[in-house]
């Protein structure tokens, strides 16, 4: 049944990555030799020049993309930390939230893209400037997203709880936070690929290391290094693909009850 079910998902995946990899290959090639495109590399490259650039350079795109990686999932982690304690107290107490809260929405309003600059030229460190921007991506999401859990348990179900005259950390501990959780972990899987895209915003500012360092580089130098640039546009997308799949396996280890988890069927 396991094997039924992970084929039927995947086959679909494969044929479609499949079918968009030879487009993009074939559109390239149209652009490059039929439309004779200035530039066409420049806009859709070969997909076989972009993979012999990872055989060639893998090492170090890898490399600089574990540090962007490593300072991305801190700063996330310390974000959805800050996060699901905002929730927490707010679902305490809705004076705690009407304090609170219209801060949280106005600190999104800064653009990212100009908050980057000023917190790098503030702390004047790669690296706690990346930690604070994924952490300041983060942040938000999951407080949203958890306070809504929070506050999904029926009314009856509370009702039921207080009958059996249970204490608010038992309410809180048994019922409200197992419902927080599918909540939770859609505001995780929204923040992990934007923490990852704020490391990268931060490098691009005069980092160091990282996969935006060299993507900066690349850039810099245009046509003569257009697969390496490319390359790592592809690492930075894998990274943030990686960030959400790991708490997509994180949300089904800890909360299996949901529907889409279960083997339909009546299998275990």
């Amino acid at each position: 049944m396991d094997g039924q079910l992970i084929r039927s998902r995947l086959l679909p995946i494969l044929v479609w990555v499949s079918a968009a990899l030879l487009l993009w290959e074939g559109l390239s090639w149209y652009l490059t030799r039929v439309a004779e495109t200035p530039l066409a590399q420049s806009k859709l490259p070969y997909l076989h020049e972009i993979a012999r650039t990872f055989a060639d350079y893998g090492a170090t795109l890898w490399k600089e993309g574990a540090v962007t990686f490593g300072n991305a999932a801190m700063g996330f982690v310390i974000g959805g930390a800050a996060g699901a304690l905002l929730a927490v107290l707010m679902s305490f107490s809705r004076r705690v939230e009407q304090l609170t809260f219209p801060y949280a929405v106005a600190s999104q309003m800064i653009p990212i893209l100009g908050l980057a600059p000023i917190v790098y030229g503030i702390v004047r460190d790669e690296d706690a400037a990346r930690v604070l921007i994924s952490g300041y991506i983060t942040f938000f999401p999951v407080a949203l997203n958890m306070l809504h859990g929070l506050r999904s348990v029926q009314p009856a179900t509370l009702e039921l709880m207080y009958s059996y005259a249970a204490k608010p950390w038992e309410i809180y501990w048994k019922l409200r936070l197992p419902a927080s959780l599918p909540g939770l972990f859609s505001g995780l899987k929204i923040a992990a690929p934007m923490a990852v895209t704020g490391a990268i915003l931060v490098e691009l500012m005069g980092a160091r290391h990282g996969i935006g360092v060299i993507m900066l580089k690349n850039l810099y130098y245009g046509p003569s290094h257009v697969y390496m640039f490319w390359s790592t546009v592809i690492v930075g997308a894998l990274l943030g693909m990686a960030g959400y799949l790991l708490m997509g396996l994180a949300e089904r280890g800890l909360s299996p009850w949901q529907p889409e988890f279960r083997i339909k069927g009546g299998g275990r």
